[in-house]
């Protein structure tokens, strides 16, 4: 067996194993919430109900069971409403949630039933109507496999690994403005930072100030997550993971430890300056220790590693960031923040991951810990958790990630996508060109729906604009913002969380008519689509008669095939728009208006 298939064994072996039982956070009472409707439209029912305070987020039951879809990891929504798609009549009941294992009341059942489709829906964008200046969620920060795969001279597919994860990095931070990287395993063997001879310790940052220093002649600072464990001090250096081996093992000697963390940091602070640390640098204590796969330790062995791991990066600067707990699925915020509420160890920010759904609203939480303000940083977040899954290769990726991106613009400082490249090899390396990757960008640098739609989202003004949708509008959103110079952008998509639908479904299609009303002058409209049939990557290489890797000119072929496609030529308008247009689901409309 070979060491990829060994691990890849291993982790579906493990991953949905906990690392431990934590103690409970006791009760949070939160009543049920009120007003829950289920209105049928056509391929869909439409749940809402009003907000319950205190609550992170909502439960959604079908028939006595959890809605939850087989690759997502968190089923609960942060808002008062979830659209249910592709389902037989049914009775719904929602409770609010307080942490992960606390959850409310549930309210009594309301039957519902979709409707036959599709249908029509109206979107009005009020251009001169300004809600706020526009988040941009995905700006703070992206994720990327360990970084010294950018060392790597090997191949995959014929393509140069390390040349190739560094120039997706470096587009992350010239097309989207990304501030800073987060990725695995600075502390792995791989990079030689830590070994002992003779019973003493000696530590070499060579190989970290080469992946450092290639990331910042572009721009990007690293997240600096503290993990994996060096061999020498690991308590148990055989429980490892992934296909690179990285050891998820406590350490031995945890005052070892953190002499090994304050070298780093002094290390660094020496290198490039401790304001320069202090202002665009932070450090993340371990990655989703609360997983078996990740943490061989107990829980009580993790807590103590933050509050050591805090402690050394404060001793070398008291403003200094660090924080966690970096975990899996929502796990182990609530435990965290109450752990350093007893132990007195710093958090400058809350950290944790979820996939397949937008992230949860974790302020509440904060506020009863006397934390308000804190920052809250998805260090990882997308379509699946799942390696070699293939939903994010097509438009339903362009679709999820512009309703996670607008779900947590404004309540979360961080939504950081899982990852930039497929360049991975977590579970082994790429086996085809479309296999399921997690990067926005495939092997080769080609782009993927996905980011297309982010760059759409880049593209919107710096002014938020009021919009919404009228009618039977099921999936669809809108996003609508302007820029200094007059320009209005304004994004409508049309999706879905269930992922049994990702290659379509017809009931979902809408036909929308898009209003904007209180125009003056002329201007120049464009419309650009993400569709199956249009800025579709992975749809050309099909067409192309697919296979594992292009050969030849393909290469070249898909890069000139690799375009934003216009749904239609520029047209020019005069005064207020009126466009009608058909949306598919999954699709992405962008129109845009420049005045003439």
């Amino acid at each position: 067996m070979s060491t990829a298939d060994a691990a890849r064994r291993d982790w579906q072996e493990r991953i949905y194993q906990a690392s431990g039982e934590v103690t409970p956070v006791g009760e949070i009472p939160l009543p049920a919430p009120e007003g829950l409707r289920a209105d049928p439209g056509a391929g869909h029912v439409t749940l809402t109900w009003e907000p319950v305070p205190g609550a992170i987020g909502y439960l959604v039951h079908r028939d006595g069971e959890s809605v939850k879809q087989p690759d997502v990891d968190v089923p609960a929504v942060p808002e008062c409403r979830y659209v249910d798609t592709g389902q037989d009549p049914a009775a719904y009941t929602v409770a609010a949630i307080a942490a992960m294992e606390v959850t409310g009341a549930f309210t009594a059942p309301v039957r519902a039933a979709p409707l036959p489709g599709p249908a029509a829906v109206t979107v009005v964008v009020e251009a001169d109507r300004v809600t706020r200046a526009l988040p941009r969620p995905w700006t703070p920060m992206i994720g990327s496999e360990h970084l010294s795969y950018m060392l790597s001279e090997d191949t995959t597919g014929g393509r140069p690994i390390g040349a190739e994860l560094t120039a997706a990095l470096r587009t992350m931070r010239e097309e989207f403005g990304v501030e800073t990287v987060r990725a695995h395993a600075i502390f792995c063997d791989d990079l030689g930072v830590y070994k002992e001879v003779e019973g003493a310790a000696v530590y070499d940052f060579t190989r970290v100030d080469r992946v450092y220093d290639t990331i910042m002649e572009f721009g990007l600072r690293p997240v600096v997550e503290l993990g994996y464990m060096p061999r020498d001090l690991a308590t148990d250096p055989s429980k490892t993971v992934f296909g690179y081996e990285a050891i998820i093992s406590p350490p031995k000697d945890f005052e070892a430890w953190s002499d090994l963390v304050r070298a780093l940091v002094e290390h660094l602070a020496e290198r490039y300056g401790i304001q320069e640390l202090i202002e665009r640098w932070s450090f993340e204590v371990w990655n989703e220790a609360n997983l078996a796969v990740f943490w061989s330790g107990t829980p009580e062995e993790y807590f103590l590693l933050y509050d050591v791991t805090a402690a050394a990066v404060k001793n070398v600067h008291p403003d200094l960031r660090v924080g966690g707990p970096s975990s899996a699925a929502n796990g182990w915020v609530e435990e965290l923040l109450a752990h350093v509420a007893e132990s007195g160890a710093a958090l400058d920010f809350v950290s944790t991951h979820t996939y397949g759904n937008a992230p949860l609203d974790w302020r509440p939480a904060l506020a009863r810990h006397g934390r308000e303000g804190v920052p809250i940083w998805w260090t990882e977040w997308g379509p699946t958790p799942t390696h070699f899954h293939g939903i994010g290769d097509g438009p339903f990726g362009a679709t999820f990630l512009l309703h996670g991106m607008k779900a947590a613009a404004g309540r979360i400082e961080a939504l950081s996508h899982w990852v930039a490249s497929d360049h991975f090899e977590e579970l082994g390396r790429p086996p085809r060109l479309f296999h399921g990757g997690f990067g926005l960008l495939t092997v080769g640098n080609l782009r993927k729906p996905r980011f297309h739609a982010l760059t759409l989202a880049h593209r919107l003004g710096d002014e938020e604009l009021a919009a919404r949708a009228e009618g039977d509008a099921g999936g669809v959103e809108v996003w609508a913002a302007r820029h200094d110079d007059g320009r209005i952008g304004v994004l409508i998509w049309n999706g879905t969380l269930n992922q049994a639908q990702a290659d379509g479904a017809a009931d979902l299609a809408r036909t929308v008519t898009l209003s904007i009303p209180g125009l003056a002058g002329q201007h120049v409209v464009t419309h650009h689509r993400i569709d199956e049939r249009h800025t579709n990557i992975r749809a050309v290489w099909q067409a192309m008669g697919g296979g594992d890797w292009p050969a030849g000119g393909q290469w070249e072929e898909l890069a000139a095939a690799d375009t934003l496609d216009e749904l239609t030529p520029p047209a020019r308008v005069a005064g207020a728009l009126t466009l009608e247009f058909d949306l598919p689901m999954p699709g992405v409309s962008f129109v845009e208006l420049t005045p003439a």
